[in-house]
């Protein structure tokens, strides 16, 4: 879906102000809406180009998880599962696959290292577990949100000592091949952008290296372009059933620990940060490694995320997370919602369908339930104008319906009849529903 000319221009200066402000050698932005990358922007010299690589930091994380969740949902291991099922001899107690993920297992924040771990060439699977000693606990699991890079350096070896392959190759044939991410890679492929540090007194610029990460390359490796980068969040917003469930990205997206116990804006789920901006929760990550800071949210609602990248180590003023926070808000404040079109129905529901539609009474209340046919969803609600309550339910059987949204998501609808055979009531987790608002059955 294009953007209207107005929010385009306003991303443009946006993100040329960025780029001024943050003093980075070049920033660029991509938005995406209904799956399609949709506006991509930039500022710097050289200008750059949605083909253009730049280093994607932790947001490599998100894509660790979801190996994990896709191994999970194959039965292969188990969330619960503690550490050393899958890597024995690790001596962290029972900490689990969960806790690694949600930045939950109160592991120390970075692998053991003669220096900086993100500047130097990294060490083998190996070599990272026997640096494993019960004093890398620096809290009680579930005590405090702490985030952990060695936690996922770990997650890799758990994937590539349950599958004898690879996290790249892994990664390469599962999620990046199918999803067309042909210009994401374990290194920098040209066209690349360089990394820099930018000096704070008189602006020179250091270039970084571009390392190999080792057993640490699951928590921060990757280089990806714009493009790339925004399929990545199209899937996201909206996944490849074939590749990961719905309902699996949607279990990612739940908060494991609020990282942010004063305000509650922010928390961690299953490889995702989920940050509060107003009445919107949007996830994603942030990303930096030497020379590089990136960014990636997703408001899956509307299907609606940016992606940003920067080539120096840092912004003068604010952050990459901020500013791509502030690109995905001002599309979603300016840009209309899509109308849906109203279309008549083929024709009625079968009986059985029909008998169920219509006014029902709770406790003095009054609910309406309407057909979907384009769904096969029974919904059923307040009565308009009334408040948005509606929940959605799909047929499990004659006269038994799963419920699929809010309180009553998972509960079962069960039809009750009286002995002719007509409905006589609804109940809904034995919150019975009637035809009057003085029967209570």
């Amino acid at each position: 879906m294009a953007l209207l000319l107005e929010t385009t221009r306003r991303l443009d200066t946006l993100v040329a102000e960025t780029q001024s402000t943050a003093a980075v050698p070049t920033f660029v932005a991509g938005v995406v809406r209904d799956g399609v990358l949709a506006h991509v922007t930039g500022a710097g010299e050289p200008p750059p180009d949605p083909g253009t690589q730049y280093r994607i930091g932790s947001i490599t994380k998100t894509m660790t998880s979801a190996l994990v969740l896709q191994l999970r949902d194959e039965g292969r291991l188990a969330l619960d599962d503690p550490l050393d099922r899958h890597l024995p001899g690790t001596p962290l107690g029972t900490v689990t696959l969960r806790q690694l993920l949600g930045h939950a297992s109160g592991l120390q924040r970075e692998p053991d290292s003669a220096g900086w771990w993100e500047r130097s060439e990294g060490s083998d699977l190996a070599a990272l577990i026997a640096g494993l000693t019960p004093e890398k606990l620096t809290h009680p699991p579930y005590r405090v949100f702490h985030y952990s890079n060695l936690a996922y350096g770990l997650l890799g070896g758990v994937l590539e000592r349950l599958t004898g392959t690879s996290w790249w190759e892994l990664l390469r044939s599962r999620l990046l091949g199918p999803l067309g991410m042909n210009r994401t890679s374990y290194q920098a492929e040209e066209p690349f952008a360089p990394g820099y540090v930018v000096h704070p007194w008189h602006g020179t610029l250091r270039e970084e290296p571009r390392t190999d990460t080792g057993a640490m390359a699951p928590a921060g490796q990757l280089w990806a372009s714009t493009a790339d980068l925004a399929r990545w969040a199209a899937f996201l917003a909206d996944p490849d059933p074939t590749l990961l469930a719905p309902e699996t990205v949607a279990e990612m997206c739940s908060p494991v620990l609020m990282n942010d116990l004063d305000s509650w804006s922010s928390g961690y789920g299953l490889g995702l940060e989920l940050t509060r901006s107003g009445e919107r929760v949007y996830v994603g990550h942030g990303g930096s490694m030497p020379g590089y800071v990136a960014g990636l949210m997703v408001h899956r609602p509307s299907r609606t995320g940016a992606v940003t990248f920067a080539n120096a180590y840092g912004f003068r003023h604010g952050s990459i997370v901020a500013a791509t926070r502030q690109l995905l808000t001002e599309v979603l404040d300016r840009e209309p919602d899509p109308v849906r079109a109203w279309r008549p129905a083929s024709g009625p529901p079968e009986p059985a369908v029909a008998e169920l539609t219509g006014r029902w009474w709770f406790m003095g209340r009054e609910f309406e339930a309407t057909w979907d046919a384009e769904t096969e969803e029974l919904r059923m609600g307040l009565p308009r104008p009334g408040g948005g309550l509606t929940w959605r339910f799909t047929r499990l059987d004659a006269d038994r319906w799963r419920g699929r949204s809010g309180m009553n998501d998972g509960e079962i609808l069960s039809v009750r009849r009286d002995p002719s055979g007509a409905v006589r009531a609804l109940d809904i987790a034995t919150f019975v529903f009637t035809r009057a608002p003085d029967r209570l059955d």
